[in-house]
């Protein structure tokens, strides 16, 4: 892959970025687009993954709907998740083949350097996909290989609020707790001081020309 383009979405409902993955997939597929990686943050939502993991959720259903989540079950590998608002979530739409566990580790890869650039040591989790700090996990990875081009990725918990993980047991791994960024430094993280690291880590391990911004109206 030589490179790829950044389309930024900003806050947005679950389902609306879901479609325009699903539009942007089809037209990496076809050649109309260029390999994409979509920002995003979403409200509170949980979603399932090809595992099911409705006996992974702690609360009734009804109890989520009235406190605002929104719950979808989607085509990604993995288990229960949640995403919510202070969470950076990238969906790589990437031309990846067959190479799903060359491509599972270079994610991990990305979070690990952008990680070590505010001093923190972690690990990705070859058995279940994601990276670790201190044995709490940090980033959670889920994605789906359709016409051998990737969907879904990953969540970054900047500034997340954890205590909305007391409601599942993310991606199904009982007695393992999620941090954030903003924990382990102690002090406030922001997306926006994020993105630029990350995405320099994405360019270093995906692409081998610098990186296009599309306009979030393309």
């Amino acid at each position: 892959m030589d490179s790829f383009a950044v389309r930024e979405l900003g806050l947005m409902d679950y389902k609306e970025a879901w479609q325009i993955q699903l539009d942007t997939h089809a037209g990496v597929v076809s050649g109309d687009l260029p390999t994409t990686l979509l920002l995003v943050e979403h409200p509170a939502v949980i979603t399932f993954g090809k595992k099911g993991g409705r006996e992974n959720l702690l609360v009734k259903e009804d109890f989520l709907l009235e406190k605002g989540f929104a719950l979808y079950d989607i085509e990604r590998g993995g288990d229960i998740t949640y995403h919510g608002p202070g969470q950076l979530v990238g969906y790589p739409i990437f031309k990846v083949g067959r190479n799903v566990q060359w491509y599972l580790r270079t994610l991990e890869q990305v979070m690990i350097d952008t990680l070590a650039e505010y001093g923190f040591a972690s690990e990705g989790s070859p058995g279940y996909a994601g990276v670790w700090v201190k044995g709490e996990k940090i980033v959670s990875i889920g994605v789906a290989i359709k016409r051998n081009v990737s969907f879904h990725g990953f969540a970054f918990n900047v500034s997340t609020n954890l205590a909305h993980f007391n409601y599942i047991v993310p991606c199904g791994l009982v007695g393992k707790q999620m941090t954030s960024l903003s924990k382990l430094l102690n002090k406030p993280a922001s997306l926006d001081e994020i993105k630029p690291k990350l995405l320099a880590h994405m360019d270093k391990h995906f692409s081998n020309t610098e990186l296009k911004t599309l306009s979030s109206s393309l």
